[in-house]
């Protein structure tokens, strides 16, 4: 089997395909410039730490595209899966990771909002405010305290990702990574009961995209499932 053959079967069974998949409502600013991605030194020693500066070196390449990128930024999540045992996980932001463990859901990120991390975001030089609207955000703009890019608050912002590391055993049946515009306007609970009787994982991510929108989601809609049995 080739190697082409091989990525190919990668993305079927992680829910990702061409670029006409009903993944999500719109398209990242930064696709058409990734490739391969970054590689991790010292990830088998020190995987967390590996996956901390990939994402810092992430930051520093949008921020230095800014001018073609425009002045925003993204949150993000990710998921490594080591020898089918081992599952580091990492976020910024609020976008979620969320594993299946015998139709149980288990959150394995952390919703990076404003009013949890006011403090360090004081000590930065900034504020949060609920003002305007009724939701927290930094310097009264974003509500999120953790964000690639956003060039105009990065000093307020951080851009250094949860990590954690999860054994996958039997019980573990499948895991979502998804932005807030899934989880505004669902459950953890409803994600998984959504889709467990669901055995294809891009169907699974194309079943969740539709249930957001038709909850009315109005933030974008990124998802992506891993099957794991």
């Amino acid at each position: 089997m080739t190697t082409r053959e091989i990525l190919n079967k990668m993305k079927v069974k992680v829910g990702l395909g061409s670029s006409d998949t009903d993944s999500g409502k719109g398209k990242s600013k930064m696709s058409k410039n990734i490739t391969h991605g970054f590689h991790l030194p010292d990830f088998w020693k020190e995987p967390a730490d590996a996956v901390k500066r990939a994402y810092s070196k992430t930051d520093s390449n949008i921020l230095e595209m800014s001018g073609e990128l425009g002045r925003g930024g993204s949150t993000a999540v990710t998921a490594i899966l080591v020898n089918c045992q081992k599952l580091i996980v990492a976020n910024i932001g609020d976008s979620r990771a969320v594993l299946c463990k015998k139709g149980v859901a288990k959150q394995l990120s952390v919703d990076h909002e404003p009013n949890t991390e006011h403090e360090d975001i004081k000590n930065r030089g900034g504020f949060v405010s609920n003002f305007p609207g009724d939701v927290p955000r930094v310097d009264g703009r974003l509500a999120v305290s953790r964000a690639f890019g956003d060039k105009s608050l990065k000093k307020h912002l951080s851009s250094e990702p949860f990590v954690t590391v999860e054994n996958i055993n039997d019980d573990a049946e499948f895991i979502i990574l998804a932005s807030d515009g899934l989880w505004k306007v669902m459950s953890n609970q409803e994600a998984v009961n959504c889709i467990r009787n669901i055995k294809d994982a891009r169907s699974s991510a194309k079943r969740l995209t539709e249930e957001a929108v038709n909850k009315k989601s109005t933030d974008d809609i990124s998802c992506i499932v891993v099957k794991f049995q």
